[in-house]
């Protein structure tokens, strides 16, 4: 399959018809219906069934149409990046980042890069962790930040900051009066955290199992903020990462430290073999500071 097949196969596929890839790609219909009629006959497999003048995708076509989308979403960041280069633009940075990162330190730091460079525009890309390494890892984000850990031979990392995991619950709560909760006084409550594959769910249920106590998983999140508000609901105690909890306009709720405490690291993820731009240097420098600027112990008072 060439890559005029795979455009005009993937021109059908996002049309749903001849004529409209047709239009899509500003050549004529016969044109179309000939490199389809070909690549089908090179492949030796029916991409699809024509039916009452519609082309409707055969099972073999749904499973090769991701991996062709894929390419073209490369083909449209390649198109991208040199109309920004033929119009003269300062440049643009792709950071993805976990959505704690996003609105956190990354977002104090990029209000502070733009208000001094107005010519550079930034892209932020809120994402699980395992996806921001895979933007990175791809070279479609110059860097990224998220939780470790972060395996994968196209990056290298640098640890930002190392921060705890806390109890998320009402002040109404028994064990809210407590300044720092036992991990043996959650055995049997309803928790709300991550999947036990994450980089904030693995290390939670690595404690509990360490004190031989049954994490009663109520509920999975994959956001922070989504927890918050569980909790908020009184549907359970949630464990992460409490950095955006003063955002959450949640007064009912307070942060407790967990003893033994239960952590989480942040990291800084560049594609490896490939040092930031001067431009997207300066703002990995500002992100750096306002990590460094994060006060543990302030923002537990400010939320307790």
């Amino acid at each position: 399959m060439n890559l005029r097949q795979m455009e005009v196969f993937h021109a059908i596929m996002r049309a749903g018809s001849v004529t409209g890839a047709a239009r899509l790609l500003n050549v004529t219909q016969p044109a179309v219906s000939t490199v389809l009629r070909h690549c089908e006959s090179q492949l030796r497999v029916k991409l699809f069934d024509r039916t009452g003048g519609r082309l409707h995708p055969t099972p073999e076509a749904h499973a090769i149409y991701p991996d062709i989308a894929n390419i073209f979403q490369r083909v449209e960041t390649v198109t991208r990046i040199t109309q920004d280069l033929v119009g003269g633009r300062l440049g643009q940075i792709t950071v993805a980042a976990t959505f704690s990162a996003a609105n956190g330190p990354l977002a104090s730091a990029v209000a502070e890069f733009v208000s001094t460079r107005p010519g550079v525009r930034v892209a932020i890309h809120a994402l699980p962790s395992f996806q921001v390494i895979d933007r990175v890892a791809r070279r479609e984000s110059d860097f990224g930040l998220c939780f470790a850990p972060a395996r994968d031979p196209a990056i290298e990392t640098e640890e930002l900051k190392l921060s705890p995991i806390a109890a998320i619950l009402p002040r109404s709560h028994p064990l809210a009066r407590l300044s720092v909760v036992p991990i043996e006084a959650l055995a049997g409550q309803e928790i709300i955290t991550y999947a036990s594959h994450t980089a904030i769910g693995k290390p939670v249920e690595e404690a509990f199992q360490h004190a031989r106590i049954e994490l009663n998983r109520r509920i999975q999140v994959n956001y922070s903020m989504t927890a918050f508000m569980l909790a908020a609901q009184g549907a359970g105690i949630a464990l992460v990462e409490p950095q955006l909890l003063g955002m959450a306009n949640t007064p009912c709720l307070v942060a407790r430290p967990i003893s033994p405490r239960i952590e989480v690291r942040t990291l800084l993820v560049l594609p490896i073999g490939r040092p930031p731009a001067k431009t997207s240097s300066k703002l990995v420098e500002l992100i750096r500071s306002h990590f460094a600027r994060m006060d543990e112990t302030s923002w537990m008072q400010a939320i307790s």
